[in-house]
């Protein structure tokens, strides 16, 4: 049976224990061998991350520092134009070639899918695995599109990488909010401090 590798694109801006904590989910309900985290290089519909790519690299790195069952790709921050999550999954199948891809994507994006750029080709490169996010339900995914994607029964954090980018920014502890390592970083590089 072909290894089977999931996909998670995202800001980062900055990982938090949310994220890790859906991740390992995500291992487990999808039975994934590995899971690849890819940090998004500039976004084609919205405005871009905070903190450079290659320190959302690097904090994602010392995150899943350690935990085999994680990979990191810098295949998108290291390109100097958008990235579609297509051309992602492409370059990952060509380097993956006889592995299943299974890209994990949240509710909110699920329910937006049909406006991604080319979307049946993403579908045919990839499974596609969605997980609830606050404030954006699976039962807005186009019905079309619903039975081709698998929804996840993962906890619901409320916690976002806008409210720890809010909490530095007024001095307050990110502890318990982000890996000490991330918060570490974050501190000694001064990110999030600027309005």
């Amino acid at each position: 049976m072909p290894d089977r590798i999931g996909v998670w694109g995202g800001s980062f801006d900055p990982v938090h224990l949310g994220h890790l904590l859906l991740a390992g989910e995500a291992v487990e309900a999808c039975r994934l061998d590995r899971l690849v985290w890819v940090p998004s290089g500039p976004p084609p519909h919205r405005a871009g991350p905070v903190a450079s790519g290659q320190d959302r690299l690097e904090m994602v790195r010392l995150a899943i520092d350690g935990d085999s069952r994680f990979a990191l790709s810098d295949y998108e921050v290291s390109r100097d134009e958008v990235s579609y999550t297509v051309e992602t999954l492409g370059a990952l199948a060509a380097q993956n070639e006889r592995c299943g891809l299974v890209l994990l994507i949240g509710s909110d994006n699920a329910v937006d899918f049909e406006q991604w750029h080319l979307p049946d080709q993403v579908l045919k490169l990839a499974e596609v695995a969605v997980f609830e996010r606050p404030g954006s339900s699976v039962d807005r995914i186009a019905p079309g599109l619903a039975d081709r994607m698998r929804v996840l029964d993962t906890p619901r954090f409320e916690i976002s990488s806008t409210v720890v980018r809010k909490r530095v920014r007024a001095g307050r502890s990110i502890r318990y909010w982000v890996p000490d390592a991330v918060a570490t970083y974050i501190q000694t590089h001064h990110l999030y401090l600027g309005g």
